[in-house]
């Protein structure tokens, strides 16, 4: 049951704490990739609204990796993009999210880097059966969380898999009576 609600509060701040992600320097690229580093995001290209957001950075900024400059810039731009009860809302999951455990936010973390690593199709399915998940009343949910929960791992993949078929191949609609 924990790990189910790490799980939702997981997708829940995918859009919200995304700049508190973005403060954290992204893993190393394999050694000798040879490719040419990703241009900066200087300072003065962001907007005036941005760098009093960032301004924290402004003394570092140019010794971030262009990587990180990146996901700052965009995190900014998305949380100025938010409504004051959107921005509320974002802050009251992270308070959530710092109050938990190292441990748990650290697995909270790796879900977050599974997801990211997952092709945009995939992760577009992931975001839409959340949605269906969440748009189900909550006796059905907690039902399917008791089936989850209570499933062996063997029963869990046959679940998953069924899921997928069913992804893959929808049953047709049926004609109202």
């Amino acid at each position: 049951m924990k790990a189910r609600v790490h799980s939702i509060l997981l997708v829940l701040l995918l859009g919200a704490a995304l700049p508190a992600f973005a403060q954290q320097s992204p893993p190393p690229g394999p050694p000798g990739a040879g490719r040419m580093p990703p241009p900066s995001t200087e300072w003065s290209s962001l907007s005036p609204e941005q760098q009093k957001l960032l301004d924290r950075y402004r003394n570092n900024w140019s010794a971030f990796p262009p990587e990180r400059q990146r996901s700052l810039a965009r995190g900014s731009e998305r949380w100025l993009s938010m409504s004051p009860d959107q921005r509320d809302n974002a802050r009251q999951r992270f308070q959530r999210f710092r109050d938990l455990p190292p441990d748990e936010r650290r697995e909270m973390r790796q879900r977050w880097e599974k997801f990211r690593a997952l092709p945009p199709d995939q992760q577009r399915n992931v975001r839409e059966n959340f949605r269906k998940f969440r748009d189900l009343p909550p006796e059905r949910r907690k039902l399917l969380r008791e089936r989850w929960n209570s499933a062996s791992p063997e029963e869990r993949e046959r679940m998953l898999e069924r899921m997928r078929e069913h992804q893959q191949n929808p049953p047709p609609l049926r004609r109202p009576r």
